[in-house]
């Protein structure tokens, strides 16, 4: 049997490593669980067989909505070994959300971690026709819940036992069916213009890619990974499922989000893919610690900090340091760098990667300067995640490398990003006029504006449709403006707007516990969010933030006015996607009124808006923002 879908990729590493290696860890209760591969399969057999007792059958879908645990990646194989396939829901998903993506997957059974993911499908059980059985793995809160709807995890488990009793070899013959072409798993797309499309990614796609991603980043069955992004974004299940499966990797699952960070130092992973915005919040966590330390610390640490960019540089530019500085940035590493790649769990680091949008330059030569060699990823759902990626030999921080084998990439006529490889997607479910424009004589149409350089390496300006002009012709890309604003500690998101306009202006939202604990510090009182980004002192602390990106940028793409948004921008507010990517022309209708003003020149904008609370609820905020002028 030929390892070519993901169940008999399971197969074949169960066979090999058995009970001596680990597959999954899981922190519960402030202790790591270890399951074995022999565990793993077992697991993955028995609750496939207890499915189908169930009523699942072949091409039926599951739909997974939790966080990240073992149960997530042994429903998602079982319903693969059991000839059917399904999809993710990001936890924090509304209900709306929620029930579009069940219903237009014709999902048969959710599986769902605990009350609150149950509570989600029970109050719109008549709006989910297609349901058949909700089966949970967190028992808290559960005890008193009376449905024939319901089944918990480790019972379908036991079903399953009872069910190859009376079908021996049923689970191997299932396996022995799925081929490659098959479906195996629908990740959402961003969705910045409405609902996501659902990408249906075969097992053909998934492994070409993991395997091709393998040959410019070498990945080993001794290898540690930390899972601790969702699991319903194309990128985890790139390495989490399909790496995991491929290489015999070790997946860990940290006990929450909020522990994360303690137990990726504690594991001390040798792999890490994460979105920019993992990237930029752990620089901006190093910065604050910097502001809180000692006078002699910070000293240290602001010395030390442009030796490492130096030091990235000559990385960059592929030339040998000199001896005086090699020595210089010895003493940098181990005064400061060595400790701080421990505190932040990367003492075992080899692979570092970021993906999912572009990382602003200076967040990626602060990692370097910390010794840690990170590389850009490009690509999208659409072709499994990965269509570029950095050399470790070959490192750029203005680009996203080059095409990885199997996969060829052209620029259109009008400037668009083309791809081609066996990990372009088989189509967007139920959406075959959508699944036309994007893949035209086996041509993955990106979206993307970009260009090759004369090395063979991609470089993304921006989406085609986000990609301004001010009124006089000049273009400019928004999001490299907002990713320079956003290195700063203080700024959590930037959207920037000048389209057909004189200049260009920025609506900025604060990090609300960084700009909390500035004021806090220059015994600055306030309340609320929207009390802390009206302060004047506050204005004058992100007017130094804008002035400083400014300096380095072109005179045409500078910003000329901001103001400090009174709330932040938030995907239950349809404002951002569930992988926080801005969803700019929704944002530029919302706030309007505010755009207008500060091009009318005001000095400062009346606002009175409906806050929508997760509960429902809803509050009036009336506030003042203050307009400035760099």
């Amino acid at each position: 049997m030929s390892a070519d879908t993901f169940p008999k990729l399971l197969i074949e590493q169960a066979k090999k490593y058995g009970s001596k290696k680990i597959a999954l860890r899981e922190k519960d209760l402030g202790i790591w669980q270890s399951f074995t591969w022999e565990q793993y399969l077992e697991k993955v057999k028995y609750f496939s067989l207890g499915m189908i007792s169930l009523g699942f059958e072949p091409q039926d879908k599951i739909s997974i909505i939790g966080d990240n645990k073992p149960e997530w990646v042994i429903a998602e194989l079982a319903a693969q070994s059991a000839g059917g396939f399904g999809t993710g829901i990001y936890q924090d998903s509304i209900l709306k959300e929620v029930a579009y993506i069940i219903n237009h997957s014709e999902t048969k059974f959710v599986i769902a971690e605990d009350q609150e993911q149950v509570d989600k499908i029970l109050d719109m059980q008549e709006e989910l026709p297609n349901v058949k059985k909700v089966i949970y793995y967190d028992p808290k809160g559960m005890s008193k819940y009376q449905s024939d709807l319901l089944a918990y995890f480790p019972d379908v488990i036991e079903m399953g036992r009872q069910y190859e009793k009376a079908h021996p070899g049923q689970f191997e013959k299932n396996v022995e069916k799925t081929r490659p072409e098959d479906v195996a798993w629908i990740c959402t797309t961003s969705g910045t213009t409405g609902f996501p499309k659902l990408a249906m990614l075969t097992h053909k796609n998934l492994i070409s890619m993991a395997t091709n991603l393998g040959n410019f980043d070498p990945k080993y069955d001794t290898d540690e990974f930390v899972s601790f992004l969702p699991l319903p974004w194309v990128g985890e299940q790139m390495m989490a499922v399909a790496s995991g499966l491929l290489f015999g990797l070790t997946v860990n699952f940290p006990e929450s989000v909020e522990s994360a960070q303690a137990d990726l130092r504690e594991i001390g992973p040798h792999i890490m893919f994460s979105p920019p915005r993992v990237w930029e919040n752990m620089c901006s966590s190093v910065q604050v610690k910097v502001m809180d330390a000692s006078f002699l610390k910070r000293w240290v640490f602001n010395t030390c900090v442009p030796i490492g960019q130096k030091w990235s540089e000559y990385k960059f530019e592929k030339k040998t340091p000199p001896f005086y500085f090699r020595i210089l940035y010895t003493l940098a590493y181990f005064a400061v760098f060595k400790a701080l790649k421990d505190r932040l769990g990367f003492s075992n680091i080899r692979s570092a990667t970021t993906g999912g949008a572009a990382l602003g330059p200076d967040t990626f030569k602060f990692f370097h300067a910390l010794g840690i060699s990170l590389k850009q990823i490009y690509g999208q759902t659409e072709i499994s995640g990965i269509s570029c990626v950095h050399r470790d030999t070959d490192i750029n921080p203005d680009t996203m490398g080059e095409p990885i084998p199997e996969t060829e990439v052209k620029i259109s006529e009008t400037g668009e990003i083309l791809s081609r490889s066996p990990a372009v997607f088989l189509g967007y479910y139920k959406q075959p006029e959508e699944t036309a424009k994007t893949v035209i004589d086996g041509w993955l149409h990106s979206g993307d504006a970009g260009y090759l350089t004369p090395e063979g390496h991609i470089v993304v300006i921006d989406r085609i449709k986000d990609v301004m002009s001010l009124i006089d012709g000049v273009k400019f890309s928004p999001q490299f403006i907002e990713n320079k604003l956003k290195f700063s500690p203080y700024i959590k998101e930037a959207v920037t707007v000048g389209h057909n306009r004189d200049f260009i202006i920025a609506m900025i939202c604060i990090d609300f516990g960084i700009v909390g604990n500035w004021a806090e510090k220059s015994k600055i009182n306030y309340t609320t969010y929207t009390d802390l980004s009206s302060k004047t002192e506050i204005v004058d602390l992100i007017q130094r933030e804008v002035e400083k990106v400014n300096k380095g940028l072109p005179d045409n793409a500078k910003v000329k006015r901001f103001v400090l948004l009174y709330k932040e921008l938030d995907p239950d507010d349809d404002e951002l996607t569930r992988t926080r990517k801005v969803r700019r022309h929704f944002v530029e209708e919302k706030y309007k009124e505010i755009i207008d003003g500060m091009y009318e020149g005001k000095d400062s904008i009346k606002i009175e808006a409906i806050i929508k609370f997760q509960d429902g609820k809803t509050s009036t905020i009336r506030t003042v923002m203050a307009v400035r002028n760099i």
